[in-house]
């Protein structure tokens, strides 16, 4: 438990990081309207959502495709007979994992491009 803590906390430490200049943004309250004011809330919300969903979601696909390749190896070093079907199998899960990644690049770029003054 104590290894996986060391990265989950770098990745806190360089989210929290990336949004503070977000968080310290202040609107002029003298030129806008209660709405507008909870439309640039809303808009700083969505870049910090989006931006947590790109990093978390690329970090666990890089760890999974770390995992992928690391127990390929093993069992073609094992057994290297079976290399050709272990290889074929890695390279089809290698390929849905970073579809699951791509998913979620499309989902953040849907959020971060939202216009959410028409929906506000």
């Amino acid at each position: 438990m104590r290894k996986n803590l060391k990265p989950f906390g770098l990745l806190l430490f360089f989210l929290l990081l990336a949004s503070a200049p977000l968080l310290a943004q202040e609107t002029e309250e003298a030129q806008q309207t209660p709405l507008t004011e909870s439309r640039a809330k809303l808009f700083m919300l969505s870049l910090i959502v989006g931006g947590a969903v790109i990093t978390l979601t690329a970090s666990v696909g890089a760890v999974c495709q770390a995992k992928a390749v690391s127990s390929a190896c093993e069992g073609i070093s094992r057994n290297p007979a079976s290399g050709p079907v272990i290889r074929l199998l890695v390279i089809f899960g290698l390929v849905l994992i970073e579809t699951l990644v791509i998913y979620a690049l499309l989902v953040t770029i849907i959020i971060l491009m939202m216009k959410w003054g028409q929906y506000a």
